[in-house]
């Protein structure tokens, strides 16, 4: 397939914008990678071209296989046309896989949160990946803080039960969420990533909050052709959402998310949202991009 070669800013005399969007890229490796469950060549290929297609400014990503690997990717990318000239990745307690950013505007503030745990059942845990957090320049009036999550698996631990560990690595993404909108209730916050549950459990409850610091969360569709409207909401709910394909439970579910604070979620632009639908997704990932658009002007 083609590449399609990543849109840049906005032409003179329009709008200014940009896309944000998240993947899970499932373990994706370094050239040197010698394991027998490295992804293939063609694997790694269609990982580039789903990227390509988000046409994101702002990336962020899980399951990236150390620093190599993210580079390599970057390199890769360059070279179909689409080149993040920033980055970042952090390593958690898990040293397996990394979640990263790639940007084409300026990272100018680095807070990793890496060394974050809890108590549970009276033993201390470690947050597996840890919680990147980064400060973003995307013109002279706009800038947002971007927290990126790869909460726990829904495999079984032989420690804990899976879902309990979620739940606390939410707890303690929450508490990180609190003290940024505490020092600045109108802050830019964009909270993105794996969180490996769905809406309505205790850990994505936990992320989105209550009341005045409520996240908003954005919910794309796919653009798969569906256009009715309605005042129903149970109805407006039927749109096309699933960003992951759980084999072992032969389910798809939404588990990708893109939370906003009050504050950006004013420049949130819905028409220009989507989760990514393209042929042979799965050669790529069991998760598909989740991609959303924002004006980049304060309201």
């Amino acid at each position: 397939m083609p590449w399609i070669v990543c849109l840049g800013a906005a032409p003179p005399g329009a709008a200014p914008r940009f896309i944000l969007a998240t993947y899970n890229v499932e373990r994706y490796p370094s050239e040197a990678a010698a394991d027998d469950s490295r992804k293939s060549e063609e694997s790694k290929a269609r990982v580039r071209e789903m990227i390509a297609a988000c046409q994101a400014d702002v990336l962020a990503l899980q399951e990236v296989c150390g620093t190599n690997a993210l580079l390599e990717l970057r390199r890769d990318l360059k070279a179909g046309g689409c080149d993040y000239p920033h980055w970042e990745l952090i390593t958690g307690h898990d040293t397996n896989v990394q979640v990263a950013v790639l940007s084409k505007f300026p990272i100018t503030a680095r807070r990793p949160q890496t060394r974050a745990s809890f108590l549970l059942h009276g033993r201390r845990f470690q947050v597996a990946r840890g919680f990147l957090e980064v400060d973003i320049r995307v013109n002279p009036q706009y800038a947002f803080t971007l927290l990126v999550a790869h909460l726990k698996s829904r495999r079984a631990a032989p420690e804990a039960d899976e879902s309990e560990l979620r739940e606390q690595e939410a707890i303690k993404l929450r508490g990180r969420i609190d003290a940024i909108l505490a020092a600045d209730p109108d802050a830019n916050l964009a909270v993105v990533g794996d969180f490996n549950d769905v809406h309505s459990s205790k850990a994505v409850r936990t992320v989105i909050g209550q009341n005045k610091n409520r996240l908003f969360d954005t919910r794309p569709a796919e653009e798969n052709g569906d256009d009715f409207k309605s005042k129903m909401q149970r109805q407006f709910h039927r749109n096309v959402t699933w960003t992951q394909f759980y084999a072992k439970e032969d389910v798809y579910s939404r588990i990708d998310y893109i939370f906003l604070s009050r504050g950006m979620a004013r420049e949130f632009k819905a028409e220009a949202s989507h989760v990514l639908a393209m042929p042979n997704w799965g050669m790529a990932s069991d998760h598909r991009p989740v991609v959303t658009g924002f004006q980049a002007q304060e309201k």
